[in-house]
């Protein structure tokens, strides 16, 4: 809820509503709290309508967060130095492979033709500038 609050507030400031062009800078990021602030405070009314104490996580639910977790955060670091196409390669290929049980050989399809898609997209299509490795350094990106 804290978060929300202190998004929605940067939007906010940044600029939340539509201009003659289209829409600022923080017109989605802000609605977007909106709804998390909504959740937020769903989530909190359940919670303290509930009478009886339950354990707010078991060890199971703590390992299966954790196995999105900490792939996660090595991702945003890794894509520093890999950049965005090899880090996410990795992801995807590791989250299919380790989390999803699926073959290997179906797990390094899927993470290259979805690499290639977002390389194609954000690269060629869109000529977005996107976090670069030495990989993409090879192709003259």
């Amino acid at each position: 809820l804290a978060l929300a609050f202190v998004l929605g507030y940067d939007n906010w400031r940044s600029g939340m509503g539509w201009e003659r062009d289209g829409p600022q800078s923080g017109y989605l990021p802000f609605y977007l709290c909106v709804i998390l602030t909504g959740a937020s405070l769903w989530g909190l009314g359940t919670v303290l309508r509930q009478s009886q104490r339950q354990v707010f996580v078991t060890r199971d639910r703590l390992r299966r967060v954790l196995q999105v977790f900490v792939p996660t955060l090595l991702y945003c670091a890794a894509m520093q130095w890999l950049g965005l196409y090899v880090a996410s390669f990795l992801l995807i290929a590791g989250f299919m492979r380790f989390v999803g049980r699926i073959a290997w050989w179906k797990s390094i399809a899927t993470a290259a033709v979805f690499s290639g898609v977002m390389f194609v997209t954000f690269e060629i299509a869109f000529d977005v500038l996107m976090p670069k490795g030495p990989l993409e350094a090879l192709f003259g990106r």
